[in-house]
């Protein structure tokens, strides 16, 4: 088996040819409105909380307050749509405007030595991710949702890999919370680890941006060792980020080879398959999403310096808060049903990995040392 299977979004049952369709509907109705609504105000408070408890950030709280209202009064999930609005079309275009505040210039700009470390730890964390979801008999897609988020950069990647995989709510939920618990953990023993180790500030930066995964985690984590390490590690995760491209598009393209592989087994006699590569490529091109391919896009345009430098932080302020919009419409649509259903296994899942993740990145950087 190889680990594309752990990475390839379920297969899709094919619509029957003549099927009825129904009337096209506007995106947003007015309920859509009051729900999309509600789930910016729960994102503004929460923003003030991560601003107050700044070690654990906006989104921890913003996806927590819309849990605790969805299980307060259910009544909300009339307003479903805002919701799925907001999780939906709001986070993919965060994620298009993240790529602002990343350049191809930062790998250079940190050097060899991070990249091994980042590109080992990340092997290692899905490699794991694969094993352990097929041996603790995981739902595949929470089990990729927790693999990338823990290998990757959290919330973000869960963000950008949920719609390429048809993740559902209450996964994204699981995912997010278990990364988070393990985010805190970070914050207390990663410093313990690192002047245990005897580690210099650009050594526990690099740990520190490789190892923990949301920014916030991130800041809080190196802030506490020391101001260097601090502006080591932000620089780290930035990078980090850029691992989505790789990751999303591998995700896209596994896709868009199933469901080549789907039609070409449906062809007639009549109706010969298309062989040429440049065919099957073209069919591919059109099955990946086009918010990845924007935020490519704005990455590559961002690195030619076309972008000014000024506006780069507010953008990435205001793709953090979308993101915390969308965790909050995510947390309103909560099915607590799946969540019960979904058992401990997947926060063991993500405790492994967080081990794996740390020790794999402490190894390398003791090698590389």
């Amino acid at each position: 088996m190889a680990l594309s299977d752990l990475l390839t979004p379920a297969r899709t049952a094919p619509q029957q040819a003549h099927a009825p369709t129904e009337p096209p509907r506007s995106k947003l109705d007015p309920r859509s409105f009051a729900g999309l609504g509600l789930a910016v105000l729960l994102a503004v408070v929460a923003t003030g909380l991560g601003t107050l408890v700044p070690a654990v950030g906006a989104v921890p709280f913003g996806i927590a307050l819309g849990i605790a209202l969805a299980a307060i009064a259910p009544q909300v999930r009339r307003f479903s749509r805002g919701f799925k609005f907001s999780s939906s079309t709001l986070l993919q275009l965060a994620v298009v405007l993240l790529g602002a505040r990343l350049s191809l210039s930062d790998v250079a700009r940190v050097g060899l030595q991070t990249l091994p470390v980042m590109l080992g730890t990340l092997a290692v964390c899905l490699g794991a991710a694969y094993l352990l979801t097929k041996w603790l008999d995981i739902p595949r897609r929470l089990g990729t949702l927790i693999g990338v988020g823990t290998g990757i950069c959290g919330a973000t990647a869960i963000a950008a890999v949920a719609p390429i995989i048809g993740a559902t709510a209450a996964e994204i939920t699981y995912a997010v919370s278990t990364i988070f618990v393990f985010n805190i953990a970070a914050l207390f023993v990663f410093p313990i680890i690192g002047h245990a180790a005897g580690m210099d500030m650009t050594t526990f930066g690099i740990f520190a941006g490789t190892a923990v995964n949301d920014t916030s985690s991130v800041v809080a984590t190196a802030a506490s060792f020391g101001l260097a390490a601090m502006n080591v590690a932000v620089v780290v995760k930035l990078v980090r980020t850029l691992m989505i491209v790789p990751i999303t598009m591998s995700l896209a393209a596994m896709e868009a080879r199933r469901a080549s592989q789907i039609n070409d087994d449906r062809v007639t006699p009549l109706q010969p398959a298309t062989t040429s590569v440049a065919a099957r490529f073209g069919r591919g091109l059109k099955l990946i999403p086009m918010f990845l391919i924007v935020f490519l896009l704005v990455v590559v345009t961002n690195s030619t310096g076309i972008i000014p430098g000024s506006v780069g932080e507010p953008i990435g302020q205001i793709s953090s808060f979308l993101i915390t919009v969308a965790l909050c419409g995510i947390g309103l649509g909560t099915d607590f049903a799946s969540l019960r259903k979904t058992g401990w296994k997947p926060l063991g899942l993500g405790a492994i990995l967080w081990v794996c993740v740390t020790v794999s990145a402490l190894g390398i950087l003791a090698l590389s040392n």
